[in-house]
């Protein structure tokens, strides 16, 4: 399965941050049945992508203010969140603050991915329909946000999206609804002119092992959904030749250089 677009554009870099740590002490919540017990440490990452001048976030991760407590915080579900250096700094030491950056699409709405919406309050900010009308209704609670932390998003610039969407109709970025996770939960596919195209998922799955046994955590919105977009996944990277990131897989993650490096 491959995703409609026209001609294929590339980015010019992908940078990848480091979110932070989240810290879950039932691994079985994302393994039903398995581990039960077992704490899990998750990675976090946020990326930063350059495309024709232009500077893009896909997610913003956990909350930056958590650096400065020792141990870091609990945030929801029992889940701690932890942040060894903030997204300020890592900006930093590319030579940008957050006012550079004047696009950020979301993949959904948890903590680890919307953490530090309010660095970038001014940008405009691509959401899923489904998924910003969950953020803000009523039963915000039940899908695990946190609107205190992206409060700032009422007054935001936001440009809602149904389904699908080619952010530049060259196939350079192309969101991809990957529902089930959350109401709207997306992934991102991004086209190198060196590296070639990834595939960020962000929470379709948590690790490589969830995806391989197609494994829903029990904090989902739709099992059945979320088992059709780790299919869609597989075969979007089957049909593209992507590389499949998984933002928190833990060991994948240690392979993958971090900002300042970049990818292009």
């Amino acid at each position: 399965m491959s995703v409609s677009a026209g001609p294929a554009g590339t980015i010019d870099r992908l940078y990848v941050l480091d979110a932070g740590l989240a810290v879950a002490p039932d691994r079985s919540v994302y393994t039903p049945g398995q581990w039960e017990g077992e704490q899990v440490t998750l990675s976090c990452n946020a990326y930063l992508i350059r495309r024709g001048g232009a500077w893009i976030m896909w997610d913003t991760g956990i909350e930056d203010t958590i650096a400065e407590e020792a141990g870091g915080r609990i945030i929801a579900h029992g889940i701690r969140g932890v942040v060894a250096r903030p997204i300020v700094s890592q900006l930093a030491d590319i030579g940008l603050v957050p006012e550079d950056v004047a696009t950020v699409i979301l993949s959904h709405a948890h903590f680890d991915h919307v953490g530090n919406a309010r660095l970038f309050a001014h940008a405009t900010w691509h959401i899923q329909r489904d998924e910003h009308r969950a953020m803000f209704g009523p039963d915000y609670r039940q899908h695990g946000y946190v609107p205190l932390l992206y409060e700032c998003l009422r007054q935001a610039k936001v440009e809602l999206m149904d389904g699908d969407h080619d952010m530049f109709g060259d196939g350079s970025i192309r969101v991809i609804a990957t529902s089930g996770h959350t109401p709207g939960h997306s992934s991102l596919l991004v086209r190198l002119a060196n590296t070639g195209p990834i595939l960020l998922s962000g929470d379709v799955a948590h690790d490589r092992y969830n995806m391989e046994h197609r494994c829903v955590p029990t904090m989902n919105a739709d099992a059945e959904q979320s088992q059709r977009s780790m299919a869609r996944v597989d075969a979007v990277v089957r049909a593209e030749g992507a590389q499949l990131w998984i933002n928190h897989d833990i060991v994948q993650n240690a392979t993958i250089a971090h900002a300042p490096f970049y990818f292009d």
